[in-house]
């Protein structure tokens, strides 16, 4: 079996089918990865096995695994799935993936037969199923089209390969032209077959999405965002460049705007943590036209329009700039008593909605809920306060607003303090303390914005302004190239609101802004179209549904109707326009075209004979002169061919000369040929000049017959 591998090895064909599988693979193993599902491990060791074997094949290493191994691992493995899918990934999908996995990894590394290969063909059709099932992102299509490319292409190279083994070859094949041939006859099939698919699906109705979104559990969360301020935290924030949620202005003028995307404000804190206890809240319905009122709307103040995407998120929350006065949206919302306003089924693939909202002129970021008074209950909720808290943050904040008197003066004396007398890092304190906001003011005097904004509501609730904390995000960063907003996970934010009399709920920002900044790199401008691409996946083909459908369908017969209503039209114009053209006009053009056709046609019936018989006259010269060479012998011998096949007469490739000579039909044309065919041995195999001139002599005969 070693020995039948080295031959294969040897084999072109053998090589690209086993470079082919190996992609195939690759490709299928590298779906799942996009997907998230695989932990660390199993991709490294994957990734080591497939990288082993690609080395084998190009003949550097040999590592030989014995049955016995193999079988020792497949028992073990198979004693560790009912532990990996109870204790381990406490679910069913990912504990198959890892034994998919598993059985990967081993065929990868012994495969040898064709049995194997079947069974490698198996597992990454299996790959690809995973990914299908796990991962709604553009990189996904981009392994599809790698597996389908590498498909046709071990497809193809597979029926070479066992046709090979049939039977011996009669002929020696270009092992330089081979592999691009292949190559191209695998991308022409793979075109085709994208091209096919492609009008399947758009004309195919929708069936399998629902099914599938039943079928999997969704895993993801909306990164950067928690339901919760916890400040007991340690080590390090990292920045996640990953796209949590887009956006789409309706007016070109709002793209800019510094707007914050308001998701959930929280009223009740310990100490150490900000938190909402509550458990019920009004669910709102949408009315006849699809829509819920949030509230009323003035016409003096500034509006705006936006479309909302949450991507892949199980989160509840609803984000808002501004105040929102009408939502539109699929799902029923629940909205709680702090303003708070959530979907009340939320789906996997992530919400959209659509807002119109009102905006504060003075200040675009703030959020304007009921102005109604706030009732006794929600003040000793927005005003109350630790037992535990120390008692110099009061004191500080008082000494602060000593000289202001208007709880909006206060207000913002408090956030340009803490904006200008700290400093902004995302390092959090290392060891858990018993009293985090305490040392963030009179300790370390640095933090995250979580710190800012706990120590501005805490501040403002001990001079007796009812506040809260709210989360959310950032504005992030304008796509020019799909037309969309992007935020970020690293664009998550806090801040605080507090109620103003005569105001309402009112926004404040304590946190100074990051010293380091993203700049907008070369890399990030190339993320610009991966994004617009990936905007363009989710609708087209994630989100693609009867309504598309309809309105594909729609438009095609809006347009051919179009067409059909004015071809009569466009048969008149073009008669009036033959009708104004003359005869010395139409000659001037159609003869020289006629010409240049006529030449076109010929060159191609008669230039390759043309030719030959032009390479032809030098060896007759030649000849004549007795000086002609052993490579002079075969274009003679080319001429005799064409003359005989000029007469109905061709060689078939498998006859040798002197038998093709003894086949004639004709008696004397045979033994003409056969003549000719000696005097051809005799100068190209013997070196005979003399018989170059025996040559034309019977050439001249076979071409006057």
């Amino acid at each position: 079996m070693a020995q039948e591998l080295a031959d294969h090895r040897t084999s072109p064909v053998d090589q690209f089918f086993q470079f082919s599988l190996l992609g195939l693979l690759a490709a299928g193993y590298l779906a799942v990865v996009g997907s998230g599902y695989l932990d660390g491990a199993t991709i490294l060791v994957t990734a080591a096995a497939l990288m082993l074997r690609a080395l084998q094949v190009a003949g550097l290493p040999q590592l030989r695994v014995s049955p016995s191994i193999v079988t020792i691992l497949t028992l073990v493995y198979f004693a560790f799935y009912p532990i990996d899918y109870f204790y381990v990934s406490r679910s069913f999908i990912p504990a198959t993936i890892h034994l998919v996995f598993f059985v990967a990894v081993v065929k990868i590394l012994t495969a040898s037969t064709e049995r194997d290969y079947l069974y490698l063909k198996i597992i990454a059709f299996l790959e690809l199923l995973a990914a299908c099932i796990l991962s709604s992102s553009l990189n996904f299509f981009v392994f599809l089209m790698m597996f389908l490319l590498l498909s046709v292409a071990m497809f193809a190279s597979s029926e070479i390969r066992k046709s090979a083994q049939r039977r011996p070859l009669t002929a020696k094949v270009s092992e330089r032209a081979l592999g691009y041939r292949l190559t191209g006859l695998v991308c022409l099939v793979s075109l085709s077959i994208l091209v096919i698919t492609s009008a399947l699906f758009i004309f195919l109705p929708r069936t399998a999405r629902a099914a599938f979104q039943h079928f999997v559990s969704h895993k993801y969360h909306l990164a950067g965002f928690s339901g919760e301020v916890n400040l007991t935290q340690t080590g390090e924030i990292q920045r996640e460049d990953t796209p949590v949620m887009r956006v789409r202005m309706d007016y070109p003028e709002d793209r800019r705007l510094p707007l914050k995307w308001r998701g959930m404000s929280l009223a009740e804190f310990n100490g150490r943590r900000w938190f909402n206890s509550y458990d019920r809240g009004e669910t709102l319905q949408p009315d006849e036209s699809g829509q819920i009122a949030l509230s009323q709307q003035d016409a003096k103040e500034r509006h705006i329009s936006y479309a909302v995407h949450l991507i892949d998120g199980d989160t509840d929350a609803l984000f808002f700039a501004g105040t929102p006065l009408f939502l539109r949206i699929d799902t029923p919302v629940v909205r709680y008593a702090v303003d708070n306003l959530r979907a009340r089924t939320p789906n996997p693939a992530g919400l959209q909605y659509q807002v119109f909202s009102r905006l504060d002129p003075l200040n675009t970021e703030s959020f304007a809920g009921d102005l109604t008074p706030l009732t006794p209950k929600q003040q000793q909720i927005y005003l109350k306060l630790p037992t535990s808290l120390d008692e110099r943050i009061p004191g500080l904040a008082r000494q602060i607003t000593l000289l202001e008197r208007r709880p909006g003066d206060q207000a913002r004396a408090l956030e340009h303090y803490l904006r200008t007398h700290y400093a902004y890092t995302l390092e959090l304190p290392q060891t858990e303390l018993a009293d985090p906001l305490a040392y963030f003011l009179f300790d370390r005097k640095k933090g995250h914005c979580e710190y800012f904004a706990s120590a501005l509501a805490v501040m403002l609730r001990g001079i007796g302004v009812p506040a809260r904390v709210v989360t959310g995000f950032q504005s992030g960063i304008y796509n020019p190239v799909s037309g969309w907003q992007i935020i970020r996970s690293s664009d998550a934010h806090s801040w605080v609101e507090a109620y103003l009399p005569y105001q309402g709920w009112t926004t404040f920002d304590p946190t100074p802004p990051d010293p380091n900044p993203p700049k907008l790199s070369l890399w990030t401008k190339m993320n610009f179209y991966i994004d617009a691409a990936e905007i363009f996946w989710q609708d087209w083909v994630v989100n693609y549904n009867l309504d598309r459908q309809l309105q594909i369908a729609t438009n095609i017969e809006s347009r051919s109707r179009h067409v059909s209503a004015n071809w009569l039209e466009q048969l008149t114009r073009i008669s009036r326009a033959i009708q104004g053209v003359s005869f010395s006009d139409v000659r001037r053009i159609v003869i020289p075209l006629l010409v240049i056709l006529v030449l076109g046609a010929l060159a191609h019936q008669f230039g390759s004979q043309a030719w030959a018989w032009w390479l032809s006259l030098r060896p007759v010269k030649k000849a004549r002169r007795g000086e002609a060479s052993a490579s002079d012998a075969t274009l003679l011998y080319e001429r005799m061919l064409r003359a005989l096949k000029r007469r109905g007469i061709e060689k078939p490739p498998w006859l040798t000369p002197m038998e093709f000579a003894r086949v004639l039909p004709e008696a004397d044309l045979s033994l003409l040929v056969e003549d000719f065919t000696g005097a051809y041995n005799a100068l190209r195999f013997g070196g005979n000049a003399d018989a170059a001139g025996r040559i034309v002599r019977i050439l001249s005969q076979l071409e006057t017959r």
